[in-house]
């Protein structure tokens, strides 16, 4: 499990189509340990210095961005939360839900305004004000549309995470609350199989 605060940028010095090493300054790293790459949860195989080695399946590189990095490509890090851990964040599992693309990036003052494209996947999940993780940061809905939804990064978030480098069109993953998965399967287990609406939601004390 993470929390969605990124701890380091890390560098990739080599990959392959099931294979990715990456150079970080984190320590206190053995092999078998889970780290956040981009919010995909892997696990360390090797280490060498400064560089973990991961291997990635096939579904891996299907679903998420990491079969889109390249050699000097720059990738959030996060190690795993431990019981001493502040969750400064929310509860990420590393388990990505989907990719989409960047829709616009905007600065207004000191903060940092950016749309992402919905799909179909992620559409229902998406309210305002709930939290989603994007390429593994923890952030809050700030708005959202049929086809869009924006949150608003601080300077701090945008200039220490992979942030600084993105742009309109990159593709990034996407983890949504893993608690927003659990309200559905307790509503769909019901004998009515209501939709799920913030009405519902409301009535049943969720929100």
């Amino acid at each position: 499990m993470f929390t969605g605060i990124i701890e380091d940028i890390g560098k990739v010095t080599n990959i392959t189509d099931s294979q990715i090493q990456i150079e970080t300054c984190l320590n206190d790293i053995k092999k078998g340990d889970s780290i956040a790459v981009n919010g995909v949860c892997l696990t360390v195989t090797d280490i060498e210095g400064k560089n973990l080695f991961f291997d990635y399946s096939p579904t891996t590189g299907d679903i998420t961005n990491i079969s889109l990095l390249k050699k000097n490509s720059l990738v959030n890090l996060e190690r795993a939360l431990t019981l001493q851990t502040r969750l400064g964040g929310h509860i990420v599992s590393g388990h990505i839900d989907t990719s989409t693309t960047i829709v616009d990036v905007k600065k207004n003052g000191r903060f940092y305004f950016i749309s992402f494209a919905v799909n179909e996947e992620i559409k229902k999940y998406i309210v305002k004000k709930g939290f989603i993780a994007v390429d593994g940061i923890s952030l809050t809905v700030a708005e959202n549309n049929e086809t869009n939804f924006s949150v608003t990064m601080i300077p701090e978030t945008f200039n220490k995470t992979i942030f600084r480098t993105r742009k309109e069109g990159d593709i990034v993953n996407i983890e949504i609350d893993v608690f927003a998965k659990y309200v559905e399967k307790i509503f769909n287990k019901k004998k009515d199989k209501k939709e799920i609406t913030m009405d519902l939601l409301k009535e049943n004390g969720f929100i």
